[in-house]
């Protein structure tokens, strides 16, 4: 008997959504972790649109986002892939590597003691 395999319907060059792979998931959720236990953070939101995916954190869930961590594939050969935009819009730090672009992060969990 001879069958035919379907032919997939979308064979665009990038997928239908983009999304945070495990590994880079794992790392934005150490931060996240991190922040909340520190009483900085309350809510997270996850959102995978075509071109790119977002992680969006609250300090409280009826808000805007405090910061956006933002994968966009697409701006890999720029080797600019992930960046962390505050609240206000601006680019706190682009990078082709998670881990260095979330160092921004990190940096608001350090503060001075009186």
């Amino acid at each position: 008997m001879n069958e035919i395999a379907p032919i997939p319907l979308n064979q665009s060059k990038f997928p239908e959504k983009t999304a945070f792979h495990r590994l880079e998931l794992g790392q934005i959720m150490t931060i996240y972790g991190r922040m909340v236990a520190a009483g900085e953070w309350r809510d997270y939101s996850i959102s995978m649109l075509r071109e790119v995916a977002v992680f969006s954190i609250f300090r409280r869930a009826a808000e805007h986002p405090i910061y956006r961590i933002e994968k966009r594939p697409k701006l890999a050969a720029k080797q600019q892939q992930y960046a962390v935009i505050g609240m206000d819009g601006r680019i706190l730090k682009r990078g082709a590597d998670l881990r260095q672009v979330l160092r921004v992060l990190e940096k608001k969990l350090i503060r001075a003691v009186d």
